[in-house]
């Protein structure tokens, strides 16, 4: 069979609980990269799904006074509703109570049986409810389960087993043979170093007299087949294998992506790595364990009540500005802490400020002074050259970055390009070639402006697939996949010219795509609000000789830098009437660009006594509005040094 379908998975999720924010992280992830490749003109095919076997499952259907499969049936539909609601575009939804996923199970016992591969033993060991499975006392820690930190008990019972050790040697070799095998790279260290201490068998059953909601082994019907066995294999049921171990003509398998939390990689390395082997089918291309979204550096789990309800932030800011956040804010490898705060930050600066800020000014821009159309595109000045080259880039490096899924640097490309358009605007300045009637300058500004908007919203929609829809609409483009497969081609070919839109389309200003937000919407500082303190008799005040000792300036921004040391602070050099400007350092990184800075007038505290901020002293504070996060600085229009009162 050869492989010509572009396949990727999540994992299935269990359906003992509701979706959260991991979980749709992991979900929109896998539905981004094959929006991309689909994008691209290539045959692509997703698979999700349900977990709905095994005790956790029982126990929950007990709970809820149900039979096992009715509290499936009930659960599944608020998965699939979470995935509708966050675009979730996946190709099978599939359940492990599948009528053809439970002959595939069947399927592969009854091979692997008959070629000796799995044994009857009795064993003793610590069993632990929550994580389903057994443990030596040696993994114990503090006496409990270390994976959930729950109780164990001790067991002794007859059951079947894989003989997972005997692939060990051969998974170690594929693994060090095929580098790319398990990413990011720290996970495959811990997958070899896991590896090279004494591997036991895998148990793959439960006796029926003790858990009964599963697959009955095909060979012994006292025993059903452990959850894990029985999940792991449908990636193969969606992939297109048969019961008969034999693949349909799909040409999806092997996996180009398999994506699951770091927590079962040792799973999904070992266990599903040797039982593939032992099937005799070829390993996935790429298992990529991505990180947690914690909460003060914890990871976000329903018992600390720490979860974040996705669709809350989909209520609050829209459909894209959620699914952008997920995967820019944090690597796709590595942990990330979540906050509102971090959210509100980066729509505002890259999505309202950034890109939804050049659309608006270049399609507005264009209907007051251009008539509403496409213009045509005249003689070209470095300039036009330049912007060429960053969009030529900007399409190269999304193409890169997502051959290793580094979303977070695919999106930040992209935004690249973007800041690039609107210093083009700010350097070009095409209010004042209108003003002084030079048309045919302004055309080809205003043209270069437009392309850059369709590069963007070409890259962007396999992350945001509504507001860049809109926005190719609006610039006379109806085919986002013709869109995006035009500027990747000529982008792989040869510096893109920047011409893809029609002259004398015409255009469509219509409302901003990310309205900016001055504030936490309602419905998250409702929840953020915390109850209100009884109300003192009198209100907290101080005196006027208190406030007087405040020493308020105005200021003019002169320089502004990054940080070295830290990415949500800025270095400011603040003019405020002194023989030296003022070193200031202050925390707006995720509201400001440096550049938008330079020669903002903005008003300081001047006599705030100097402090040492991550290795740079600060000489004052600026004044900003805004809660936890900075949504804007106060201005003023005033000389540097002139007294605020």
């Amino acid at each position: 069979m050869s492989h010509t379908t572009f396949y990727v998975t999540t994992p299935i999720y269990y359906v003992n609980g509701d979706p959260h924010i991991g979980h749709a992280y992991t979900t929109t992830a896998a539905d981004a990269i094959t929006r991309f490749h689909r994008l691209a003109g290539r045959s692509a095919w997703f698979l999700t799904g349900t977990d709905e076997h095994g005790q956790k499952v029982l126990e929950a259907a007990r709970a809820r006074g149900l039979e096992p499969q009715a509290h499936c049936d009930a659960m599944v539909e608020r998965w699939k509703a979470m995935m509708a609601e966050l675009g979730i575009g996946y190709d099978r939804f599939m359940r492990t109570t599948d009528p053809d996923h439970v002959a595939v199970v069947q399927g592969a016992l009854s091979r692997l049986h008959a070629a000796g591969e799995l044994y009857r033993d009795t064993y003793t060991g610590w069993y632990s409810t929550a994580a389903e499975r057994f443990w030596t006392e040696k993994d114990l820690v503090d006496g409990k389960c270390p994976d959930t930190g729950q109780p164990v008990v001790e067991i002794t019972e007859t059951n079947w087993f894989f003989r997972m050790s005997a692939y060990r040697d051969r998974l170690i070799a594929h693994i060090e043979e095929h580098p790319g095998f398990i990413r990011p790279a720290s996970r495959r260290n811990e997958i070899l170093g896991f590896l090279r201490k004494e591997l036991g068998d895998l148990c793959i059953s439960r006796p029926k007299e003790r858990m009964s909601w599963g697959i009955e082994l095909p060979f012994d019907p006292d025993f059903v087949t452990y959850v894990w066995f029985d999940a792991l294999l449908n990636y193969l049921t969606g992939a297109g294998y048969r019961a008969d171990g034999n693949f349909d003509d799909s040409g999806r398998w092997p996996a180009d992506f398999q994506l699951l939390g770091k927590d079962i990689l040792t799973t999904h390395a070992v266990y599903w790595s040797t039982m593939l082997m032992a099937l005799g089918v070829e390993l996935p291309r790429a298992l990529f364990a991505h990180g947690w979204w914690t909460a003060d550096g914890v990871k976000m789990s329903k018992s600390l009540g720490n979860t974040i309800d996705t669709l809350l932030l989909k209520e609050a800011f829209g459909l894209d500005a959620t699914r952008y956040f997920l995967l820019r804010e944090i690597a796709f490898g590595a942990d990330g802490s979540f906050s509102y705060e971090a959210f509100l930050a980066r729509y505002n600066s890259d999505l309202a400020n950034d890109f939804g800020n050049l659309a608006h000014r270049g399609l507005s821009m264009t209907a007051k002074w251009l008539g509403g159309e496409v213009p045509p595109i005249g003689e070209l000045t470095d300039l036009e050259q330049r912007l060429r080259r960053d969009a030529t880039v900007a399409v190269r490096e999304v193409d890169l970055h997502l051959g290793e899924l580094a979303f977070q640097k695919a999106l930040e490309a992209v935004n690249a390009l973007v800041r690039a358009g609107n210093k083009y605007i700010d350097d070009t300045q095409p209010w004042a070639l209108a003003k002084a009637g030079d048309d045919a300058r302004l055309a080809t500004v205003m043209r270069h402006v437009l392309e850059v908007c369709n590069v963007a919203a070409a890259l962007l929609a396999f992350v945001m697939p509504e507001r860049c829809a809109t926005l190719l609409e609006r610039l006379g483009q109806d085919d986002v996949g013709a869109a995006f497969r035009d500027v990747r081609e000529r982008a792989r070919i040869d510096e893109l010219p920047l011409d893809a839109l029609r002259e004398g389309t015409p255009i469509e200003v219509g409302e901003p795509l990310f309205p900016r937000f001055r504030e936490m919407p309602g419905v998250i500082a409702e929840r953020l609000e915390p109850p209100a303190p009884p109300r003192p008799a009198s209100d907290p005040t101080i005196s006027w000789e208190d406030f007087a000792k405040v020493a308020l300036r105005a200021g003019t921004v002169v320089s502004a830098e990054p940080h070295p040391a830290a990415d949500r602070l800025l270095v400011l050099r603040v003019d405020i009437g002194e023989p030296r400007a003022r070193q200031i350092v202050a925390g707006i990184a995720d509201r400001f660009r440096p550049e938008a800075l330079v020669g903002k007038q903005v008003v300081v505290v001047a006599n705030l006594a100097p402090a040492d901020l991550r290795g740079v002293r600060s000489e004052g504070m600026l004044l900003a509005a805004g809660g936890k996060a900075v949504v804007d600085l106060v201005t003023v229009d005033a000389e540097p040094g002139e007294i605020i009162r």
